[in-house]
């Protein structure tokens, strides 16, 4: 078992399957019907990239593991998603900047992954680059409809990003077992994507008339496990069913 491997499979599922948790406590909750349903139907494509990505992990782990443990039996420690993920839907502004800011990280990572010399990998990224571009495509325009909007929208929207820009840097982080994998050519060197990030980025936010955010200190610590406080909560949700019932099945 390739642990390295498996460390670096939860550092891009985590990404999904926490930020899938935080879209699906929006279901019902949408500004409109459209977008509602939208929100919903994003949170299930990241909730199905999650799967195979556990689906693989739990093959390396191999004995008992299984996508459901990954899932919903480790600790809060155990998950390695970047801190962005796991922020609160304070509002709507906030709930699509934290996806916008994804979803350009995102698509940037999987058109790299696609290249992966792991077959498994390769072939997931490349399943997920249509369903990503959609949401950045999704996210992308509510940031200029709602920046380029009424004065309330814009205060609103740039509030959001100015909150959520310290989270950002971490997207670019590099964990031992991320060294690794690019080492092997399996992994992706994330800290290559940074420039073009910040740059797709400022060229939204200066078409929805928003001004990018100039920060000194960034948040960290998702990657090594070290979680904000709104992860114990959000993980007490989703892990719910499985600790009070457990090996449960459908």
């Amino acid at each position: 078992m390739n642990n390295n491997l498996v460390q670096y499979i939860y550092g891009i599922a985590d990404n999904a399957l926490i930020l899938g948790q935080r879209l699906g406590e929006l279901c019902g909750h949408g500004p409109s019907l459209e977008t509602d349903i939208a929100m919903t139907n994003i949170t299930l494509d990241l909730l199905g990239q999650t799967r195979s990505y556990y689906q693989y992990a739990a093959k390396l782990l191999g004995e008992d593991a299984t996508e459901d443990t990954i899932a919903f039996l480790r600790k809060e420690r155990e998950y390695k998603n970047v801190l962005l993920v796991e922020q609160p839907n304070t509002d709507f502004a906030y709930s699509i900047t934290r996806q916008f800011l994804f979803d350009i990280f995102h698509l940037s990572l999987l058109e790299e992954l696609k290249n992966s010399k792991d077959e498994t990998l390769a072939a997931i990224a490349t399943k997920s680059i249509k369903e990503v571009s959609y949401h950045t495509r999704f996210s992308s325009d509510w940031i200029r409809r709602l920046g380029d909007g009424t004065p309330e929208s814009h205060d609103r929207i740039q509030t959001a990003i100015n909150d959520l820009w310290v989270y950002t840097d971490e997207l670019f982080h590099q964990t031992d077992a991320d060294k690794a994998m690019v080492a092997e050519n399996i992994g992706v060197d994330v800290t290559k994507l940074k420039a073009p990030f910040y740059k797709k980025v400022s060229a939204v936010l200066e078409e929805a008339t928003l001004e990018t955010p100039v920060v000194e200190y960034f948040q960290k610590g998702g990657k090594q496990g070290i979680h904000s406080e709104h992860m114990g909560y959000l993980l007490a949700d989703l892990q719910y069913m499985q600790r009070a019932y457990p090996n449960m099945t459908w």
